[in-house]
């Protein structure tokens, strides 16, 4: 695996508020720590680093700007000079400037990583793909929840991670994990 000298780390959601019990049970609770070991990484070999924020408009969501839960987890705290992306839909790339970041800066490609595998990080790295990044999402720094479908049948969480990833690797992206991501990167 190679990783790019100038390849960002994109950081999606990496918020207090899905810690939250009305999320349900999650898989990968180790997430967190590789999130940590990626920004580590970057920060030590001069890569750009960015983060993405969900500020909710739904009344009751721990993610509301006005409720505490929209805060970053202390694993993912933006430094100063790391740009901050302010969304409102699964998107991190609707309704903000993103791409425009992107493009200005001359980054083409992306390493993922945050919550969840299946709402805005997937909708963020389909974006990407289409809109011509090279995407790299990293299996085991990214995490997502349970699910009840329309049927009533209940999908577990490690389930919607997995088929998450494998809907997104070799269309939208490639998925890797954190070991062979941060073997790229080197020291």
């Amino acid at each position: 695996m190679n990783v790019a000298p100038d390849a960002a780390l994109l950081l999606i959601d990496v918020q207090q508020g899905l810690d939250h019990p009305r999320w349900g049970a999650r898989n990968n609770p180790a997430a967190e720590q590789r999130i940590a070991e990626l920004l580590a990484a970057w920060r030590a070999t001069g890569r750009p680093v960015i983060h993405v924020q969900h500020l909710s408009l739904e009344p009751r969501s721990p993610l509301r700007q006005d409720a505490p839960g929209h805060a970053f987890k202390i694993e993912a705290l933006p430094v100063a000079g790391e740009p901050v992306f302010r969304k409102h839909v699964n998107s991190a790339f609707i309704g903000t400037d993103l791409e425009a970041h992107l493009r200005a800066n001359g980054i083409a490609t992306l390493v993922v990583a945050g919550l969840t595998t299946d709402h805005c990080v997937s909708t963020t790295i389909r974006m990407a793909g289409n809109l011509g990044f090279t995407v790299t999402v990293v299996e085991d720094a990214t995490a997502t929840f349970e699910r009840r479908g329309p049927d009533g049948i209940h999908y577990s969480a490690e389930l919607m991670h997995r088929a998450a990833l494998a809907s997104l690797h070799g269309e939208f992206a490639t998925v890797s994990s954190a070991r062979d991501v941060l073997a790229a990167v080197g020291p």
